[in-house]
C-alpha cells in the first residue's frame, strides 16, 4: 500500500469504489467499501492525490479527505467519461478517475467552503420557489381561462384579478373555494421567494467579494451571490474567458485545416448563473439605450455604453445580450483578481483581460 500515488473514487449512495496506482500507472489497489467504513479506511491509506467526478456528495467527501491530508481533485463527469473503458460499471468508473485526474489537460471543479455551499442551497431553493410559483400561476390561468376568464400578464396585475374574482359575490360555490386555496399557496410561496431573495440581498451587502462584483453593470446581489457561491474569488481561472468558457457563454467551434467554424454559445457549465447573467445583459441594454425627454440623446455616453449601442446596431437585441454577459463574465474574474471595484472606461482595455 505504501506506493500508492493516486487514488480514483466512484461515488454512489451506500457503497464507494476504490482504485489506487502507482507513479507507473499500476494498478494496485482495488476495493469496494461501504459508506460508514470509508473515511477510517482512508485514514489508513498513504496521503495522496485523490481524484473523484463532480457529483452528489463529492463536495462533502472532499473537504473530509483533506482533513485527512489528501490533495483533492473533482472533474466534471463529462470530461472523465472519456477515460472510462466499455461496459460500465464501478470499478471502471474509480479507474477512469483515477486516469483523469494525472492529466495535465484536466480541468477541475473548485471545492466549496462551508459559506458557498450555504450560498448555494440558498440560490437553489429560491430558485424551486420561483418555479413553483409560475408552475401555480399557470395551472390557475388555464383554469380560469375554462371558465372564459382570461387574466393579463404580469405578477402585479394576476394578484389584483384573483383579488376582484374573489370579491365578486356571483362567483360562488366549489370554484370560489378552490380560487382562494390556489390564491393562500400563492401568497404562501411568493412570501418564501421575498424571504430568500432579502436573504440574499443581505449577505450580498456584506461578503467584500459580493460587493466588488456588484459594482459591475448588469450583476446585482442575486447574480454576485451566485457567482461567489459557484466561484469564490475566482483563483481557479487565469483569465476571464475561461469562466465565460465554463459558464457556456463562448462559441462552439467545428474547425479543421485552415476552416475556421463557429456556432452559437456552447451552453455548458451552470445555465442558472449563465441565465443570471443574460438577464442582466438585457437590462445592461435597456439602460444604455435609454433617451432623455428633454435632450433627446442618450442618458449613458460612457464608452461601455457607447459599446452597447454599437453591439446592438450590429447583432441586435439578443445576441447583444448574450455578448454582455460574455463580456461581464470576464470583467467579474479581473475585478475579484484586482480585487477593485468596476471601472467603465477600463473595460475594454486590455487591462480585464490578462
Amino acid at each position: 500500500m505504501k506506493n500508492i500515488t493516486v487514488i480514483g473514487i466512484d461515488i454512489a449512495k451506500n457503497v464507494l469504489q476504490i482504485h489506487g496506482m502507482d507513479s507507473a500507472g499500476k494498478k494496485v489497489l482495488q476495493k469496494r467499501i461501504e459508506r460508514g467504513k470509508f473515511l477510517t479506511y482512508m485514514a489508513n491509506l498513504p496521503q495522496c492525490l485523490v481524484g473523484m467526478e463532480a457529483c452528489g456528495g463529492a463536495q462533502y467527501w472532499a473537504t473530509q479527505l483533506i482533513k485527512l491530508g489528501f490533495e483533492v481533485r473533482l472533474m466534471p463527469p463529462r470530461k472523465v467519461k472519456k477515460y472510462a473503458e466499455h461496459h460500465k460499471n464501478d470499478a471502471r468508473d474509480a479507474a477512469a478517475c483515477a486516469e483523469a485526474v494525472t492529466r495535465a489537460s484536466m480541468t477541475f471543479v473548485t471545492i466549496k467552503t462551508d459559506v458557498q455551499l450555504d450560498l448555494q442551497a440558498l440560490h437553489r431553493a429560491r430558485s424551486f420557489y420561483i418555479k413553483e410559483r409560475t408552475r401555480l400561476t399557470n395551472m390557475t390561468r388555464g383554469l380560469l381561462a375554462e371558465r372564459g376568464i382570461v387574466m393579463p400578464k404580469g405578477e402585479a396585475a394576476f394578484v389584483k384579478k384573483i383579488q376582484a374574482l374573489l370579491g365578486d359575490e356571483d362567483f360562488m360555490g366549489e370554484r370560489r373555494e378552490l380560487l382562494n386555496d390556489l390564491y393562500e399557496m400563492f401568497k404562501i410561496i411568493d412570501e418564501k421567494v421575498e424571504r430568500h431573495t432579502n436573504k440574499l440581498k443581505k449577505i450580498a451587502t456584506e461578503d467584500a467579494h459580493c460587493q466588488q462584483l456588484d459594482t459591475i453593470l448588469g450583476i446585482g446581489p442575486i447574480t454576485a451571490t451566485a457567482l461567489v457561491a459557484k466561484i469564490g474569488n475566482g483563483s481557479e481561472f487565469k483569465r476571464g474567458r475561461e469562466l465565460s468558457a465554463y459558464l457556456g457563454l463562448v462559441p462552439k467551434q467545428h474547425s479543421s485545416g485552415d476552416k475556421q467554424s463557429l456556432h452559437g454559445i456552447s451552453k455548458n457549465g451552470d445555465r442558472y448563473i449563465r441565465q443570471l447573467l443574460v438577464h442582466g445583459g438585457r437590462s445592461c441594454l435597456v439602460s444604455a439605450t435609454r433617451i432623455n425627454k428633454i435632450t433627446k440623446t442618450f442618458e449613458k455616453q460612457d464608452a461601455h455604453s457607447q459599446w452597447i449601442r454599437e453591439l446592438i446596431n450590429r447583432v441586435g437585441m439578443n445576441k447583444a445580450s448574450v455578448a454582455v454577459a460574455n463580456k461581464n463574465a470576464r470583467i467579474a474574474i479581473a475585478v475579484l483578481k484586482k480585487q477593485e471595484a468596476f471601472d467603465p472606461a477600463l473595460a475594454h482595455m486590455d487591462h480585464f483581460n490578462q
